[in-house]
């Protein structure tokens, strides 16, 4: 009989939303393969358009979360990493250039140039999660990704910034140490997302990702193999639910499941002869009929795909505004994906691409050993992308030439294995 291989590290994550708290856990193997051990999820509680509004709360939504994935797992876990929609994001790159005289470049001379753009950082009284270098330049020259061993004049280096409110971040930090776990960082959604759904040609050549949460959308714009802008809008895929539960009169979990079972973006003729029931498989009708439902409680289905229409194009037309304020056109602005729970609704990328006036696709987590059919939506692409962003083991500028940490350190000796803490394989 094959024995399973054997896991040398555990990776917990958990990705807190407005509609959803899901949490993953996943195993390295000594082969150096990344398996996930189990992942669950929960409706959220105690949070709002990404920032929490009840710590009691959200912190018993996480550990529920948590819990539930370790059970799958059969695997205790004592960090996390958390991802986050939230927080005010903002994406900045900064430059930082040394000399080198023409001689051949040695390690600590990336180090040398990665301590120096720490001065460069300015996060003007905000809190940075991320520092990290996307790529170096050789005499200005771009798109060198290992300078080491290669001569220059000088050597330079483009650093990725992501910046957010210190206070969101720190509330959702202890709603997670409440919860008993430490936190190993905290990982703005859309660099978990784009880990998940762009491929390294995409973020090469230009590329925009559109995040649909729940309460919150974000638009990211990658160019040159790195994030180049951010923006944020205050709207998601629960304002089509609110905006159907408004439009006929009925409960939010009713519009919910209309919006998923019944629901799309895009008109057929045949919706006019379609009635939809707005009651559930063994609901007990109310008695409140809801406006325009039938003596049987069902609704036309062409005024719920109007109602879902008229919300989305209202998101959409923001969604361009975002493109457009980030440069996001030309030659450069060609593609476009879509992820997120919103963008698990039927027909969203056909509308989106004639709504855009781009090619569109929706973005899926890769496939990853061990990742459940259920969780392997688009909903689920940040959480998987936060496995993927923790198994990379990213360097952060700020760590590097600090306690021993070598941007040259092999797999499992950077940042992640840093402050790691594995506690239990298995039971």
């Amino acid at each position: 009989m094959v024995q399973p291989a054997r896991i040398t590290r555990v990776i917990g994550a958990v990705n807190i939303g407005s509609f959803r708290i899901s949490a993953m856990v996943a195993g390295i193997t000594e082969g150096g393969e990344l398996q996930i051990l189990g992942s669950a999820h929960r409706a959220a509680q105690g949070v709002k358009r990404g920032y929490v509004t009840d710590m009691a709360a959200a912190t018993y939504a996480v550990r529920d979360a948590i819990e539930r994935a370790e059970k799958i797992a059969q695997t205790a876990i004592g960090s996390v990493w958390i991802g986050t929609a939230g927080a005010g994001l903002a994406s900045s790159v900064a430059q930082v250039e040394i000399e080198i005289g023409g001689r051949r470049i040695e390690q600590d001379d990336i180090e040398q140039l990665l301590v120096a753009g720490r001065e460069v950082i300015q996060p003007d009284g905000r809190m940075v999660l991320h520092a990290q270098p996307a790529h170096y330049t050789l005499d200005g020259a771009h798109g060198v990704s290992n300078p080491r061993g290669l001569h220059a004049e000088r050597l330079g280096v483009d650093i990725h910034v992501m910046l957010a409110d210190g206070a969101p971040v720190r509330n959702i930090t202890e709603a997670v140490q409440n919860a008993h776990l430490d936190v190993d960082a905290v990982v703005a959604s859309p660099m978990a997302a784009g880990h998940a759904c762009l491929t390294q040609e995409e973020r090469d050549l230009g590329v925009a990702l559109v995040e649909m949460g729940g309460d919150v959308t974000n638009v990211s714009v990658y160019a040159g193999g790195m994030l180049l802008g951010l923006a944020s809008i205050p709207l998601g895929s629960g304002d089509i639910t609110d905006a159907i539960a408004s439009a006929f009169g009925i409960r939010r979990f009713q519009a919910e499941r209309l919006k998923c079972v019944n629901g799309s973006a895009i008109a057929s003729p045949a919706d006019h002869r379609e009635l939809v029931p707005v009651n559930g498989p063994g609901e007990e009708p109310t008695g409140t009929l809801a406006r325009h439902a039938d003596e049987q409680n069902r609704i036309p289905r062409a005024e719920l795909v109007s109602v879902i229409t008229t919300q989305l194009g209202r998101q959409m037309e923001e969604v361009n505004k975002a493109l457009k304020h980030l440069g996001f056109s030309g030659t450069r602005g060609q593609q476009v994906v879509i992820t997120g729970g919103g963008a698990e609704l039927v027909g969203l990328a056909d509308y989106a691409q004639q709504a855009l006036g781009k090619p569109v696709r929706i973005g899926r987590p890769p496939q990853l050993i061990g990742l459940p059919e259920a969780h392997a939506r688009p909903g689920f692409a940040t959480l998987a992308g936060l496995i993927l962003y923790a198994a990379a083991d990213p360097v952060d500028i700020r760590s590097v030439g600090r306690a021993g940490r070598s941007v040259a350190g092999s797999a499992g000796k950077g940042l992640v294995s840093r402050i790691y803490r594995a506690v239990m394989e298995y039971f």
